[in-house]
């Protein structure tokens, strides 16, 4: 039986433990790491402040420094998800 994340985004999988997220299925040829550096409290609840962004290929073949497309930092969840969304979809089309 196929592993089936449980939050999704955009149609694509989100997987996290603590402060990193993949984002993107590692059946395709690109997913998104994201690493949590900060966060910061609003109203009562943890919010994600700045977070680094790695594109990497899901290429076994590939040296482990070959396999980093691009890299990025945003600020908040919410614009880190959206470029990675971008990121992954030109990935898609270029393919």
């Amino acid at each position: 039986m196929a592993f089936e994340a449980p939050l999704t985004y955009k149609g694509r999988p989100l997987v996290r433990c603590k402060n990193q997220i993949y984002y993107g299925s590692m059946s395709d040829p690109y997913v998104v790491f994201m690493q949590i550096l900060s966060t910061k409290e609003e109203n009562g609840v943890q919010m994600a402040d700045r977070v680094h962004l790695s594109m990497l290929s899901t290429d076994p073949t590939k040296p482990l420094a070959e396999r980093m497309i691009r890299q990025s930092d945003k600020n908040g969840l919410f614009a880190a998800l959206d470029i990675s969304c971008i990121w992954l979809e030109k990935a898609a089309v270029q393919k």
